[in-house]
């Protein structure tokens, strides 16, 4: 029979979008740590190699979103989530499926959300241990300027728009995410804190990644990239016509212990 701690110790899982990360994927699912994390969802972005079978056999629930895009890959891991017959969990981390995040740092992201003192926790990679070369210069410089324009429009203080995060389950649906690709990431922290919603940042390490990066290593990916997050800036920043979203009344926030 549980105990009474057990039965009310908060629900942790992970979302990892992958595309064509056979060789990085174990090694990921691997390091996350499984005492505290009750699920992982691998979703397949429409890989061509074993992606999916590397995900199966290291414990990962995997599913599949044919349609490219990180943003949308993320979405369909919240999809499935939110379905399934147990409910949602409190807390759900993203992390990317290459191996350049170090998910045996989950822990010093979701402590504070476990301690009831933060919504929404991201894993800045600026204020961390960076392997040399694993942020090529317009990642770092790209980050930074977003960043800036963040905090000049939003009067939010960020460091990076990294892809290693966790958030409440509850502020997460408020925020009502639609970015089917590069502007995943943004589109999260501007809507973050124009809900107010309370940020922290913690430094996490950062190292090559396996394989090539589908983004920052090619001119194309950089170029779209940049300009999807230059166009999310404006939109929310200084269309007069962006939607204020405003949080729909909610019951007040139960502690997360």
């Amino acid at each position: 029979m549980s105990s009474p701690s057990e039965t009310l110790r908060p629900t942790i899982a992970v979302v990892i979008p992958a595309l064509n990360e056979e060789a990085s994927l174990p090694l990921v699912l691997r390091d996350i740590p499984r005492p505290l994390v009750g699920q992982v969802v691998v979703v397949d972005n429409g890989s061509t190699d074993r992606t999916a079978e590397a995900a199966r056999a290291n414990g990962a629930r995997v599913v599949a979103e044919p349609q490219r895009g990180y943003g949308s890959a993320c979405l369909r891991g919240l999809a499935e989530l939110r379905r399934q017959p147990e409910g949602p969990p409190d807390i759900v981390v993203f992390l990317d499926a290459d191996y350049s995040d170090h998910p045996d740092e989950l822990t010093a992201l979701v402590q504070p959300i476990l301690d009831g003192t933060q919504d929404f926790v991201l894993g800045s990679r600026l204020l961390g241990n960076r392997e040399r070369g694993a942020m090529p210069p317009q990642s770092v410089w790209g980050n930074r300027l977003a960043c800036f324009l963040m905090r000049l429009f939003f009067g939010a203080h960020f460091t990076d728009l990294g892809p290693f995060r966790a958030i409440r389950w509850d502020c997460l649906e408020r925020l009502g995410m639609v970015d089917q690709n590069f502007g995943w990431t943004v589109e999260m922290q501007i809507k973050a804190a124009r809900q107010q919603l309370r940020c922290l940042e913690v430094p996490v390490s950062y190292r090559r990644r396996v394989g090539a990066s589908k983004i920052s290593g090619t001119v194309r990916g950089t170029i779209l990239a940049g300009s999807k997050i230059l166009y999310l800036l404006a939109k929310y920043g200084l269309a007069a016509c962006a939607p204020v979203e405003t949080p729909a009344a909610v019951p007040a926030q139960r502690p997360i212990s």
